[in-house]
């Protein structure tokens, strides 16, 4: 079974710093797709970020120059790093990966249980 595993959120003020990082773990033979998402109080989850397997990086316009995603395929981990940060920016942030693994002969889609960050002063 494949199991993704966020950490790095927190209460963080206006203006600061905060890195994201999802873990997958399981008999994993190889990732294809990461991306994050998030979702604010009373709204739809959003795509934020995403990464293809050679490295192309795509970004919603909300956080285009702010936000920075990367990956390591040898740990099997995305990362997410967050600079500038608004109140608007607060929400709970989901890990997605397209992953295929010894359970099924296609790419499946897994997500993280979530991680907060919170933007105030």
């Amino acid at each position: 079974q494949v199991q993704l595993v966020e950490s790095g959120g927190g209460l963080v003020q206006p203006g600061g710093s905060l890195r994201l990082s999802c873990a997958a773990s399981g008999s994993i033979f190889s990732i294809n797709g990461m991306a994050w998402y998030r979702q604010g109080p009373g709204k739809e989850r959003e795509w934020v970020a995403a990464i293809t397997s050679g490295g192309t990086t795509n970004y919603a316009d909300s956080v285009k120059g702010r936000f920075t995603i990367s990956r390591d395929d040898a740990k099997n981990t995305v990362s997410l790093q967050m600079n500038s940060l608004k109140p608007e920016d607060t929400a709970v942030y989901y890990c997605k990966a397209e992953v295929l693994s010894s359970r099924y002969s296609h790419y499946v889609n897994y997500w993280g249980q979530g991680t907060q960050v919170t933007v105030s002063s």
